[in-house]
């Protein structure tokens, strides 16, 4: 019986009065709650602008979590300035859950702004599920993390790389017409548009079938999009578009939209919501300065934490978003790094480790990794190899080691390594590019502590954890 599974939690919890049970029967289930609530109605009440409506954590990605005092001014404002940037979803719109709505961006994106279209959520069962839950519920508009869409744009390359032959070429030219469209505004020769239309008709319209078939457009949000990714969804019909908050702002500051939008950027401010960019906060000579906003997306403060509340704040009532950025001649945001998580070598240089690791998480045999160089002579790197494509490809070349054991061989690993380095030393400095790496087998998970609820790295948990791996790599000059 699962109540008497439960009731225990009575004599834990002292503030616990009464446990209802879903689809139980008898005086302790929810049809019963239901049926005295019915009986006994109470007069709503209705709340002012300023009552404190939730306390949402951060996710405590560079620090302890931190209790945000959010009222319902604050997220009515920001779910009707996002509505009206997304004006076109309406009663007829359907979107995919797949955010937790304990955090601030799946509360207010996916919950409250559907609350202001009339659509309706279907939810995902699992991460597991998720591909099968788009062909049930259809969705015509996703709302997610840049982590969802760099998984699919990995799968849909390594799975035409896996077929090759015809369908391979025939993928290859349709992107390249896609592409090529895009680059020229559509002004396009013949044989480009037969060949993006031969794309769309046989290629790309298989890709949407596999979200569901309905799909309008996405955004994202916690992390940019990779521009490279960002284009490719673009350019077969499937536009994603970046946007930026954080949970003191309730969440949204700025978006890109269908008709407000600047690829690279995470767009431009929500109405009423005021960016700047304070120069004095950096401490080298980038053009660069802290964001900071003001508007009626701010949040009252932390919750029992008047100094840390104080600090967040400037003088004149600014909120210190702790990120790094600029703004162009049209208004559009670009992040450029998150201050807390910047550091510098030993030679003095900055590092932002963000940038470094989205780009070595879309190398195909790579599921995840961090760098770390906080003061040392060079930066290092955590790798955790994609276990299904190491085993597809010790398939390929009759390779019968188990895949466990091939994360540790010197051959795999000095192959990875290669393959990093490689890819990095076009975009970034000799300095930012790691020297030396760990490899492991245990991916970064919610679970074991090292991603927050938005996929992102808990970076003090990571490097707690490896901190003997690391130290033994610099003390091994």
């Amino acid at each position: 019986d699962i109540y008497d599974q439960v009731k225990h939690f009575k004599e834990e919890i002292k503030s616990l009065e009464h446990i209802y049970i879903m689809d139980y029967a008898g005086n302790k289930s929810m049809q019963y709650l239901e049926k005295i609530g019915a009986e006994n109605p109470v007069a709503s009440v209705k709340p002012d602008v300023n009552d404190i409506a939730g306390l949402i954590y951060t996710s405590g990605t560079t620090g302890d979590p931190k209790g945000v005092l959010l009222t319902h001014g604050n997220f009515v404002s920001n779910s009707r300035a996002g509505s009206r940037r997304y004006h076109f979803l309406n009663e007829t719109s359907r979107s995919l859950s797949i955010l937790p709505w304990a955090h601030s961006y799946g509360q207010v994106a996916e919950l409250y702004n559907w609350f202001f279209n009339g659509g309706s959520i279907g939810f995902m069962e699992s991460v597991e599920t998720m591909a099968d839950d788009l062909l049930k519920v259809q969705p015509t508009f996703l709302i997610a993390v840049p982590r969802v869409f760099n998984k699919i744009y990995d799968g849909i390359h390594a799975k035409m790389n896996e077929e090759g032959g015809i369908k391979k070429k025939l993928f290859d030219m349709s992107v390249a017409a896609a592409k090529k469209n895009r680059l020229q505004n559509g002004k396009i020769d013949f044989v480009t548009k037969l060949k993006l239309n031969i794309g769309h008709k046989l290629v790309f319209s298989k890709i949407k079938e596999k979200f569901g078939g309905k799909l309008i457009a996405s955004i994202t949000a916690s992390a940019k999009m990779n521009n490279e990714i960002s284009y490719f969804f673009r350019d077969i019909g499937l536009p994603v578009y970046d946007c930026y908050g954080l949970s003191e702002t309730s969440p949204a500051i700025s978006m890109n939209s269908p008709e407000l939008n600047k690829p690279g950027s995470v767009g431009s401010a929500l109405e009423f919501i005021d960016v700047r960019i304070d120069c004095s906060m950096i401490n080298d000579d980038s053009e660069d300065g802290e964001i900071q906003v003001k508007g009626p997306n701010l949040m009252v403060g932390y919750h029992n934490k008047p100094e840390e509340t104080k600090k967040v704040f400037t003088e004149d009532g600014w909120l210190k978003t702790g990120d790094r950025g600029t703004i162009d001649e049209d208004g559009y945001l670009f992040i450029t790094g998150r201050i807390k998580e910047q550091y510098k070598l030993e030679n003095g240089k900055y590092i932002f480790p963000a940038a470094l690791e989205e780009d070595i998480r879309l190398l195909p045999y790579i599921e995840n990794a961090m760098i770390y160089g906080d003061g040392k002579p060079y930066n290092v790197c955590i790798v955790i190899p994609d276990c299904a494509v190491l085993e597809k490809t010790a398939e390929f070349l009759k390779i019968k080691t188990p895949v466990g054991k091939l994360i540790h061989s010197p051959i795999v690993q000095e192959f990875m390594s290669a393959e990093i380095r490689k890819n990095l030393k076009d975009n970034y400095g000799n300095y930012e590019i790691p020297k030396k790496f760990i490899f492991s087998d245990e991916n970064f998970t919610i679970e074991n502590g090292m991603l927050t609820q938005t996929l992102k790295l808990k970076r003090r948990i990571v490097i707690e954890k490896y901190k003997n791996q690391i130290e033994e790599l610099y003390n091994n000059n």
